[in-house]
């Protein structure tokens, strides 16, 4: 019991990083309809801007304080990510607005292709570590629960509500949820759809620079093609819990992280991506929608 409790506690902090993902890529797509498949390298922009700070901290100062030291690199990782995805939606997406679905589409990719290499160029193909910045563990009951995974779940929900709140109690929501149901009709009524919309890109780019952060804390190494694999999780993630529903996008990276976590545990570890993919499958055929998600209404 105590070997299951263990793995489901990996299981919630893996999977709170996926559901931070996971909600940049619901908001943009419940704004625009559009997967930005360059998300997931933002994310692995934020693990680097993180890491960069760390090591001119290190550099500049004999001693910082862990805390300072997070904060900073966790604000540097949201400020260059932000940065990246305005630039990214100005320059690569808002041109193809208009056009037809598959050219956002295949921007999107070309764009995680650009930057992906373009960290493989700037900061080479090999593994960037760090000392470990928080190693504290605590013993409850049996069960090893590292401060690491406590500060990663705390911040995920303090995230996540935050994010509620804005999209659900505040005008920019508001500006965003008329955006979502009818574009055309919102400009009509006074609504500003392309600030929304680069302010929507800006505030999924936040949430990934806060999970590469929390990512280079976990596992202390980040590499150029970290983007990938976590961006895909990520993205299955916000389809499993229903793309469009934020609190769907967290459920669904916490899901994955358990099946992964709990499949590794119990399972060959080489079939922990198969087990995974096909329990999305499986859910899809019952669920189209997801779990938390709303059926399409088709406009006549």
């Amino acid at each position: 019991m105590e070997y299951f409790i263990q793995q489901t506690v990996n299981g919630l902090t893996l999977g709170s990083i996926y559901g931070m993902i996971a909600i940049g890529y619901t908001m943009v797509y419940g704004i625009i309809g559009m997967i930005n498949f360059a998300h997931g390298d933002v994310f692995m922009l934020g693990a680097f801007a993180a890491l960069i700070a760390f090591l001119i901290l290190t550099a500049i100062f004999a001693s910082v304080p862990v805390a300072v030291a997070l904060v900073v690199m966790m604000a540097v990782a949201i400020v260059m990510t932000s940065l990246w995805n305005w630039t990214i939606e100005r320059i690569a997406y808002r041109p193809l607005r208009g056009s037809f679905r598959l050219a956002p589409l295949i921007t999107a990719i070309g764009m995680s292709i650009v930057l992906s290499n373009f960290i493989q160029v700037t900061q080479g193909p090999r593994n960037k570590p760090i000392p470990p910045l928080v190693s504290r563990v605590y013993d409850v009951w049996g069960i090893s629960i590292s401060l690491k995974q406590i500060l990663i779940v705390i911040i995920t929900v303090a995230m996540m509500a935050v994010f509620w709140y804005v999209v659900n109690r505040t005008s920019l929501g508001r500006a965003q949820r008329a955006t979502e149901q009818d574009r055309k009709m919102a400009a009509l009524l006074g609504v500003d759809v392309d600030r929304t919309i680069s302010i929507t890109f800006v505030m999924g780019a936040a949430l990934a620079g806060v999970a590469g952060t929390m990512y280079l804390m976990y596992y202390g190494v980040t590499v150029f093609s970290d983007g990938f694999v976590p961006g895909v999780k990520a993205f299955t993630a916000a389809v499993l819990g229903g793309i469009g529903s934020l609190p769907g996008a967290l459920l669904g990276g916490l899901l994955i992280g358990l099946i992964e976590s709990l499949w590794s545990a119990y399972f060959s570890i080489d079939y922990k991506d198969v087990a995974t993919f096909s329990i999305l499958a499986i859910v899809l055929i019952f669920k189209p929608s997801g779990i938390l998600g709303r059926p399409e209404i088709e406009k006549v």
